[in-house]
């Protein structure tokens, strides 16, 4: 470890160990990329999260008071709706208008698990695709959840409502954890799920622990619900909670990475919400300053890609509303979000950083016609940022496994 590392880690920890933390110190060393040793980033994550207070007294007890609090929502939306469930299919004594599957009541309790389980289907088809390049979502969790694994439990847990349910124009397929595959018949994974072994009882994925902080989200936000793209924000959460040095927090980095994530959703849902894509707050508006900015930035190429017609909205989309989770690697996006959430304008900084990404390959765009550039801003962007981001450093420091199947930089020189 050079002298360097050592003394961030030192500035990290004398403001991380005041009494009351200084948020203003504390961002200012976050935006420049926040150390893994020692549980520091999961820390400030938090902090920044507005999850954990900026007085260190109140942590423990905050804590406490959370995990106890989601463990109530896994009693009341998943282990109590399974119980009643299996009573229901078990030993009904008769059958009325009111407990019957066909009820039209909107309010009826079937009505509500169908709906529930549209939610589940789709949430449960994007999850098992969360980061098909790295083995860390199909591994066990180190911490099962025990209140649903316990296998004395007879009742239905989302994995036995995914595999009970019929899905409409679907390949489903029992796979490595004894729940059903979802995959489309036109598609064929070459990283199929099928190639990892089975687990053994007893034992969950990560990608099953995400499945249920996004269905317990949704059921709490009937409003918004789940959208598709919400598991590429939990999942370097959770990823950065599951992996944290600190055994203690570790043990609960799903309730804690729900807490955060739900935090940071009350900041980006409007990206989420397509009544609102017009207004001043709607997804429209931010990609069109994406644009804006970009004309202050470098107007030459501003005006190259408004002459050829290509609009922000056929790039732009994805990397404002994911957080541009989808277009690095893992660690780089874990990077970036250092100092997007250290950023006390928050996302004026992902705008800039959109803009940087253009500037990057500008002469490229510059040089293309509408085709060549909509492939390099849709398909190749992604390459070409990684090669310029993750190259030998002129120090010649060996790159580290970063324990994900990739090597990577640890850190983004000059970012």
């Amino acid at each position: 470890m050079s002298r360097l590392h050592r003394s961030r880690i030192a500035d990290f920890q004398e403001v991380l160990g005041e009494p009351t933390v200084a948020l203003g110190k504390l961002r200012d060393l976050c935006f420049s990329g926040i150390p893994f040793d020692g549980g520091l980033r999961c820390l400030c994550w938090k902090i920044l999260l507005n999850y954990l207070p900026l007085e260190r007294a109140l942590w423990s007890s905050l804590l406490k008071k959370q995990r106890e609090l989601y463990s109530q929502f896994l009693k009341e939306m998943i282990i109590q709706p399974g119980i009643a469930k299996a009573n229901l299919g078990v030993s009904r004594e008769d059958v009325t208008l009111e407990d019957h599957p066909l009820n039209p009541n909107p309010d009826s309790r079937w009505n509500t698990y169908f709906k529930d389980n549209e939610v589940l289907l789709q949430i449960d088809k994007d999850v098992r695709r969360l980061y098909p390049d790295m083995a860390f979502f199909q591994r066990p969790t180190d911490y099962p959840c025990l209140l649903i694994l316990d296998p004395q439990n007879e009742f239905e847990t989302l994995r036995k409502r995914v595999e009970q349910t019929t899905l409409k124009s679907q390949t489903v397929a029992r796979n490595r954890s004894g729940v059903t595959n979802v995959s489309s018949p036109l598609k064929s994974s070459p990283n199929s799920l099928s190639e990892y072994e089975v687990l053994p009882n007893g034992c969950e994925a990560h990608w099953e622990v995400v499945e249920r902080i996004l269905f317990i989200y949704a059921k709490l936000n009937p409003g918004i619900a789940y959208v598709q793209g919400m598991n590429e924000i939990v999942g370097p959460l959770y990823y950065t909670f599951a992996t944290d040095p600190n055994s203690e927090w570790k043990e609960h980095a799903e309730a804690d990475t729900f807490f955060c994530f739900t935090n940071l959703m009350a900041e980006i849902r409007d990206n989420f919400i397509k009544s609102l894509d017009d207004s001043q707050c709607g997804i429209t508006y931010k990609m069109e300053k994406v644009y804006s900015t970009l004309k202050e930035k470098d107007v030459e190429l501003y005006l190259k890609l408004q002459e050829q017609n290509i609009k922000p909205q056929f790039f732009a989309f994805r990397w404002l509303t994911l957080l541009l989770s989808q277009e690095f690697l893992l660690p780089d996006v874990i990077r970036i979000w250092d100092s997007l959430f250290a950023d006390d304008k928050r996302f004026d900084f992902l705008l800039l950083v959109c803009c940087a990404m253009l500037t990057l390959i500008r002469d490229q765009l510059l040089e293309g016609d509408f085709t060549l550039n909509m492939r390099l801003l849709q398909v190749r962007i992604k390459y070409c940022r990684h090669r310029l981001q993750c190259k030998e450093p002129s120090n010649s420091t060996v790159r580290r496994d970063c324990g994900m199947g990739m090597s990577c930089c640890g850190e983004v020189p000059g970012f």
